[in-house]
């Protein structure tokens, strides 16, 4: 481990000096990639360099111990020594941490797609409770939400909603809400006074550059229809609402959120490059290893993954055996509980994956 993490601070001080060369200073791709290898070492090599801090010292400590010294001081460097093994084994379970391969998507925004799935307008109201419970978490989190496409229904939910959140490591964060989501609960319209189940899936999907997924015009087939829904004036009366089909994965992207349809046309662009890399990116990964699987769940979106119990304000993650009675204020956004309990979760897996 010892010479990873010296080869990492290697690296690190030979990015420095490239950061500073006017070749790369003048060249906005290198620089931009130098500089993102860089701050993304630079946690490993903060912690490596104070791990090496308190091993000298721990040598120092050690070396005074076997001086001539009086009792009080003795007990005094005996204390300091046991603090200081504290730090160094604090230290070096967090170093095998960071040098566990990280989610090259984790610093990318991400569009989360939630559809009403079984339960009617139930499910479907479900799915507007869901967004807002993203939307209130993403705004806590300094995050911006844009709506990319709506599918609303008359009692108030949401057939199907497309968004992007956009913020420092949003996808690491909203990657493990990929699934089935079931609540339980007495609808507003159910005089009896049952309980029902419903569940509405979301899909989360790292953003995709353009240079990540080369999408050619041809391969695309375009088609714009009149707008329908909320709108005004322009609703049902200009072909503003657009249509994408790449042809060569049969994905199917439509948009009429704006009133332009340039604007319309950029938004499904970016769900559609999203859904053709995630789509690569599964089967790569399938291809890759087939058995693997996290111990927080394989992400699937036909796995349930969290029942949200009106009843008794219960929330329960079923990947790690989580249960919170906490119901009302997650469905506000307060979502930090459940998501760093997964990230750790997740942690561990890798890091016995690494270790093995």
């Amino acid at each position: 481990m010892l010479d990873r993490l010296q080869a990492v601070e290697e690296r690190y001080e030979k990015l420095n000096q490239l950061l500073m060369d006017p070749d790369i200073i003048g060249d906005p791709k290198k620089l931009r990639d130098y500089s993102k290898e860089q701050s993304d070492l630079s946690d490993t090599v903060e912690a490596y360099r104070e791990y090496k801090s308190v091993r000298e010292q721990i040598a120092d400590a050690k070396a005074m111990l076997d001086d001539k010294l009086d009792a009080d001081m003795r007990e005094m460097v005996k204390e300091e020594l046991s603090e200081l093994q504290d730090q160094e084994a604090g230290l070096n379970e967090k170093l095998k941490l960071l040098l566990v391969p990280k989610d090259p998507n984790d610093d990318k925004n991400v569009i989360m797609e939630i559809r009403g799935a079984a339960g009617g307008d139930e499910a479907a109201l479900f799915a507007g409770d869901l967004y807002r419970m993203y939307s209130r978490f993403a705004e806590s989190q300094g995050w911006k939400t844009e709506v990319m496409e709506a599918n609303s229904t008359g009692v108030g939910g949401y057939k199907e909603i497309i968004f992007m959140l956009t913020g420092k490591g949003a996808y690491s964060k909203m990657k493990f809400e990929n699934g089935a989501h079931r609540v339980q609960r007495v609808p507003e319209t159910e005089s009896g006074g049952r309980i029902h189940t419903s569940t509405a899936t979301v899909a989360c999907l790292p953003e995709a550059e353009e240079v990540e997924v080369q999408i050619h015009d041809k391969d695309i087939r375009v088609d714009t229809f009149a707008s329908s829904g909320p709108g005004g004036q322009s609703v049902n009366t200009t072909m503003s609402a657009v249509r994408l089909t790449h042809l060569p994965t049969m994905t199917v992207v439509s948009c009429q959120d704006e009133k332009s349809q340039i604007k319309n046309k950029e938004k499904a662009m970016k769900v559609l490059r999203a859904r053709v890399y995630d789509k690569f990116q599964r089967e790569a990964q399938a291809e890759y290893d087939q058995t693997r699987k996290l111990a927080v769940g394989s992400g699937d979106r036909s796995e349930r993954i969290r029942t949200y119990n009106f009843p008794q304000n219960r929330v329960t993650d079923h990947r790690i055996g989580l249960t919170i009675q906490k119901l009302d204020q997650i469905l506000e956004g307060k979502l930090d509980e459940v998501i760093d309990a997964l990230i750790v979760e997740d942690q561990s897996s890798r890091l016995e994956q690494a270790e093995s």
